[in-house]
């Protein structure tokens, strides 16, 4: 045996630059995939309307996500009612609900384990119409007009 040749398995320094799967980087493509497939089923379900409670009563619920956990144990689903009335009531209303909800949804989906759910409610639709508003406002359009005579006046000099 050579005494030359380095350790099996590499030396400790070696690994300190690497990162570690499922810390730094992002949902891995079976993440996304399940996420995905759980939010199509999740859908059909809620196009149903077999849910038998008084909030969700004749209310459409758009799923725009579902987050599945790196082991697929649990799932996120940002979910938003239509025209975003009453959310909070509807997003508690899914929650009750959610032992229903992984029931169906378990024959529908091809995965080792249904995942325990949990609603929250997406509130992108809300911030984005927060941004909305201010870029229509009246300070910003006036502070674009002064920026656009500033730039006419450098192009002219």
């Amino acid at each position: 045996m050579s005494r030359n040749r380095p350790p099996r398995g590499g030396s400790r320094s070696s690994a300190i630059g690497r990162s570690r799967p499922g810390r730094d980087a992002g949902p891995s493509q079976r993440m996304l995939r399940v996420g995905e497939m759980l939010r199509h089923a999740l859908a059909q379900i809620l196009a149903r309307n077999d849910i038998a409670d008084p909030h969700l009563a004749g209310v459409s619920v758009t799923i725009t996500q579902v987050k599945p956990s790196p082991d697929m144990r649990y799932a996120t689903v940002y979910c938003e009612p239509l025209g975003g009335q009453n959310a909070k009531e509807i997003v508690a209303a899914l929650n009750r609900h959610k032992g229903f909800l992984r029931g169906e949804l378990g024959p529908m989906i091809a995965i080792k384990f249904t995942p325990d759910l949990r609603f929250v409610e997406d509130e992108s639709f809300a911030e984005a119409q927060k941004i909305e508003t201010i870029l229509k406002s009246e300070r910003v359009s006036r502070d674009l007009a002064a920026s656009d005579e500033g730039e006419q006046d450098d192009d002219i000099g």
